[in-house]
């Protein structure tokens, strides 16, 4: 937290602490008048494009966001709670959301979602909409915004609750597992179950921050039981179950000799087991297959894939939890750090020790 304190954001200007922004503050920034920067924001009048680029960099280094709730609601908030995650095709999600339901549905509060497909510069553009209708609280994915996104969500005066993950620093709250643990569990797991020839397959880590995460934790982990990951095979994009077929083809004819295959989500690995299975190769005998999330709607696959249930609901329904307790004065202190057991669930894919 950061509470009371100037944070610099850049070498000119500073963050004031956490609390609405006005156009005083951009004035005060960027050294004009609180008319011109009102033209500005709004796009009226005739300014210069000098005084124009200055006004906007001030406003986007503080994190400004224009209010739009006019007149007599200027100052109040609605009853929305921002709540912005990178996809909806991502099974994930939609479990997170239900449990965040779950709890503000016994309040006056209503979640409005917004997608960023893990682009910084998307999640700029949705918290600058969303934020502007002034809400309630925001319950955003991750722990790594741009330098402008957390500008916003600083400026913003309103409770903010990072989910997903604990690894890292919030902004103000954050509710979520230790994805480097989840990942030293997983390789202790199948070092344990005596495979020791591993490759990994994922999607591209540095769009995806909590997979690079416990990539981290499971080569740490295997690191000291004198295991190194052999091969790696990476994707972006498509169906995830097709990916996953194709990326278990490429990589055990490119290394035959891998006795293990952990995936970074399960739908990869949902997509690896059946390709497996129609390839007539022995798993887990001959080799043994593992996935991430604990993925409820692949119960039905012809065999139960090893995962690790990262308690998505729960984190739904936790992060809601704060903002409902926030919101109605019923949670008073800030900055609440709520960290879930990642459960290892060995299913059928994992050799029993």
């Amino acid at each position: 937290m950061n509470d009371g304190k100037i944070i610099p954001m850049t070498d000119d200007i500073k963050i004031p602490p956490r609390r609405p922004l006005t156009l005083k503050d951009v004035s005060e920034a960027s050294g004009v008048s609180e008319m011109t920067v009102s033209r500005v924001l709004r796009n009226r009048g005739d300014v210069s494009d000098a005084t124009r680029e200055k006004v906007l960099a001030a406003a986007k280094s503080l994190g400004y966001v224009p209010n739009k709730i006019a007149g007599a609601l200027a100052s109040s908030r609605v009853n929305l709670v921002a709540v912005i995650i990178p996809s909806l095709s991502n099974m994930v999600f939609p479990e997170v959301m239900t449990g965040i339901s779950e709890v503000l549905d016994d309040t006056p509060l209503q979640p409005v979602v917004g997608v960023t497909n893990y682009l910084p510069e998307k999640e700029e553009e949705v918290l600058f909409e969303m934020l502007s209708w002034r809400p309630s609280g925001v319950i955003i994915a991750g722990l790594e915004h741009s330098d402008a996104s957390r500008a916003m969500l600083h400026a913003s005066g309103i409770p903010v609750v990072e989910i997903m993950d604990v690894d890292g620093e919030p902004i103000d709250a954050m509710v979520g597992i230790s994805h480097r643990r989840a990942g030293r569990e997983m390789a202790r797991a199948i070092c344990k179950a005596g495979y020791e020839n591993i490759g990994f397959l994922g999607t591209k880590m540095p769009l995806d921050h909590r997979a690079r995460k416990r990539f981290e934790g499971f080569t740490e982990a295997l690191a000291k039981e004198g295991v190194e990951v052999m091969d790696q095979e990476f994707y972006s994009g498509g169906s995830a179950l097709k990916k996953g077929r194709e990326m278990t083809q490429t990589i055990l004819e490119r290394s035959p000799d891998l006795d293990f295959l952990y995936y970074s989500n399960d739908m990869i690995g949902a997509g690896g087991l059946l390709y497996c299975l129609d390839a007539g190769i022995d798993v887990p005998g001959r080799i043994g297959l593992a996935g991430f999330n604990g993925v409820e709607l692949l119960d039905g696959l012809p065999r139960k894939l090893a995962t690790m249930d990262a308690g998505r609901r729960e984190i739904g329904r936790e992060a809601a939890r704060i903002i409902a307790g926030r919101s109605d004065g019923s949670i008073t202190e800030t900055g609440q750090r709520v960290e879930l057991t990642p459960k290892l669930q060995p299913g059928e894919t994992l050799r029993r020790w």
